[in-house]
C-alpha cells in the first residue's frame, strides 16, 4: 500500500508540497542563523514528497524545545492548520481517509519538527 499510496500522493499534490518546502528550506539556509530551520524544512520536504510508510519518533532535548518554540512563533501553527484543514477535507470521502492520516502526520511534524526523526515502518 505504501508504494501505491506514495505514487498517488506524489502525482496529486505531494510534488508541489515538497517543492514548496524545498524552496522555503533554501531561503532559510541562506543565513547562518536560519540554517537549522532550513534543515527542518528539508526534512518536511522529504516527508511531503512520500509520507506513506514513514513514522515520526521524537527525542527530547532543551535545544529542540527552544527551536520548536521559535518555529511555532514564525509559522509552525499556520502550517499545521493548513495540514489539518486538508486532512478534514480528505476525510470526507472513504478514499481520502488514508491521505487524511498522512496530512495529520505532516501536521504533527509541522508543529514540532525539531527533535523529530523520520524512520521507515
Amino acid at each position: 500500500m505504501s508504494c501505491l499510496g506514495n505514487l498517488i500522493w506524489f502525482l496529486f499534490g505531494g510534488v508541489w508540497n515538497g517543492l514548496g518546502w524545498l524552496l522555503i528550506g533554501v531561503l532559510w539556509s541562506l543565513t547562518i542563523v536560519g540554517f537549522p530551520i532550513g534543515r527542518q524544512c528539508f526534512k518536511l520536504a522529504k516527508m511531503s514528497f512520500f509520507p506513506f510508510g514513514k513514522k515520526i519518533i521524537y527525542h527530547d532535548s532543551s535545544a529542540s524545545l527552544i527551536l520548536n518554540i521559535v518555529w511555532l512563533v514564525f509559522g509552525g501553527i499556520e502550517l499545521a492548520m493548513v495540514h489539518i484543514l486538508s486532512a478534514l477535507i480528505l476525510a470526507l470521502t472513504i478514499v481520502g481517509i488514508p491521505f487524511a492520516k498522512q496530512q495529520l502526520k505532516l501536521a504533527q511534524l509541522a508543529l514540532l519538527p525539531f527533535g523529530a526523526e523520520i524512520i521507515k515502518q
